[in-house]
């Protein structure tokens, strides 16, 4: 596909047209001579949304280990020996704290996470009763990523402020069954819907590396448009030592994440695209290349590994010429 054609798919999806499994494996599929023409057609696309701004969400790792179920690629399942640390529920003044730490550095969306197959009774408590202390405290988005939810369980947790749950497809319908068995594809989706119905935004996206087909990358990007996904996060396998995945993802390279990152934008054109795990791995030096595509990153470390310094990504920000913001009420229109 020429340049010109790149520039038209991006005028095409600017004006409705829905990304095909052919285009999104084609921008996957270009050579490294395009790549910046590529770039350049998704930030076209970012830029009608979302201008010259980025949002940061932290992540709280409220409950470690300890998971019942076998997904390959973490280090939390049952089937992980990777060293971790593992611990229940976080206290009120840990929470609070984490919560301080995200307002102190202009974050936009401070993250509970826990791992388990979904949340107790005692856990839904913990979070009905930390989220409105930090919404009243804190000028703080709060998304929530609890596992697995019921029904009532999302009303309970719409009621008591939380914005979103994220909670991942992870990878496409057809791949899922190689990365796990103790829930299935469909039960992400009962989940995201339940999510959907109470109100809340959805947040969901998958992680690449771990061994699927690029069709079935393409699939992940187009299933995320089609249940109408707010935010996506796009995670590269970081693979753990311990893990069943840990010698998978080498074939990941900056280029082709950016690859990546631009069918993600293509595919979902006003969604939030978020860089999330394993960008300082695989991107590298071509990290600031991938917000021309994405308008959202994770400040500081992950769940169970280290992210880049806050103080380099502020730097990497500034370099850009982007605007951090915690309001989706932007400038857009403009690249200038």
């Amino acid at each position: 596909m020429s340049t010109l054609s790149w520039s038209a798919l991006a005028e095409e999806v600017l004006r409705g047209h829905q990304l095909t499994v052919e285009e999104g494996l084609s921008i996957l599929h270009s050579s490294d001579d395009e790549l910046l023409d590529v770039m350049s057609a998704a930030f076209k696309i970012r830029c009608q949304a979302f201008g010259k701004t980025v949002q940061l969400y932290q992540l709280m790792n409220a409950k470690s280990g300890l998971c019942p179920e076998d997904c390959g690629y973490c280090s939390q399942s049952k089937v992980s020996d990777a060293e971790i640390p593992k611990y229940n529920f976080l206290s009120r003044d840990k929470l609070m704290e984490g919560a301080k730490i995200a307002a102190e550095r202009d974050v936009k969306t401070y993250c509970i996470v826990i791992s388990a197959r979904g949340p107790n009774e005692r856990e839904m408590k913990a979070v009905e009763t930390i989220v409105p202390e930090i919404k009243e405290k804190y000028d703080l988005k709060i998304c929530a990523c609890l596992g697995l939810l019921s029904p009532e369980q999302a009303d309970r947790l719409k009621a008591c402020g939380v914005d979103r749950v994220n909670h991942n497809v992870n990878t496409s319908a057809e791949y899922y069954e190689k990365i796990c068995s103790t829930h299935t594809y469909a039960d992400r989706i009962e989940t995201l819907n339940a999510v959907k119905n109470a109100g809340l935004e959805m947040c969901s996206g998958g992680i690449v590396g771990m061994g699927e087909s690029d069709e079935d990358v393409v699939k992940m990007a187009l299933e995320l448009r089609d249940l109408g996904v707010h935010s996506i996060p796009v995670n590269f396998l970081n693979p753990i030592d311990g893990t069943p995945l840990q010698g998978l993802g080498k074939d990941l390279t900056p280029r082709q994440c950016l690859r990546i990152l631009a069918v993600y934008r293509f595919a979902n054109p006003t969604a939030e695209l978020r860089i999330a795990g394993g960008r300082e791995i695989h991107l590298r030096s071509l990290q600031p290349l991938g917000l021309y595509a994405a308008n959202s990153i994770f400040l500081g470390d992950y769940l169970t590994t280290p992210g880049q310094t806050a103080e380099d990504d502020y730097k990497m920000l500034a370099d850009l010429g982007f605007t951090v913001t915690k309001t989706e009420e932007v400038s857009i229109g403009s690249a200038n």
